[in-house]
């Protein structure tokens, strides 16, 4: 995950060159990104083999839409909205119809596979929806992820001020949109 202002700059110059089509720019941005993306998602799935399914679909979007990223907030937040999309559209196909099913099987499902899925279907999935991309951001970073003000700044390539302010916007609009 980069971890400053000019890392942040040469993510961005990665991207731009991918969106060319340059594969060595695209093979950065991948080692780059890879090893932060692979324990982040490990941390919320179960499934070993899950999680690199998620991140090479998360990688070939990422190839794909190089194009679509709008330069507002970091790549790797990008990306990861990108990758815990992936993981949550993953987790709904493999479900099976009821939960019972995975514990009686042996399969113990982690909290944040839980989570995650009533983030996207439920009442808050829909008020999270209706956020702007940057206080959505906010909240996913420190809500969702568990970064602190600091590292959600890093993550976002915002200062860390603005975490907290996007984050109390974000808290009145959740609570307005969930009363």
């Amino acid at each position: 995950m980069p971890t400053g202002p000019s890392e942040a700059r040469e993510d961005a110059r990665l991207l731009a060159a991918v969106a060319d089509g340059d594969r060595e720019a695209f093979a950065e941005l991948y080692r780059r990104h890879l090893p932060w993306l692979l324990v982040r998602l490990g941390r919320r799935c179960s499934s070993p083999d899950l999680v690199d399914e998620v991140v090479q679909d998360t990688f070939v979007v990422v190839w794909r839409s190089a194009r679509q990223w709008d330069r507002r907030g970091a790549v790797a937040a990008w990306i990861w909205g990108i990758g815990v999309r992936r993981l949550v559209d993953a987790l709904r196909r493999s479900r099976p119809p009821a939960d019972e099913l995975i514990e009686f099987a042996g399969v113990e499902t982690s909290a944040e596979e839980h989570v995650l899925l009533g983030v996207q279907y439920g009442d808050v999935g829909a008020a999270l929806a209706g956020l702007s991309p940057e206080l959505r951001a906010v909240v996913q970073a420190t809500v969702l992820d568990g970064l602190t003000t600091r590292e959600a700044a890093r993550l976002l390539g915002i200062p860390p001020g603005t975490v907290k302010t996007r984050m109390m916007r974000a808290r009145a609009l959740l609570r307005e949109r969930l009363a």
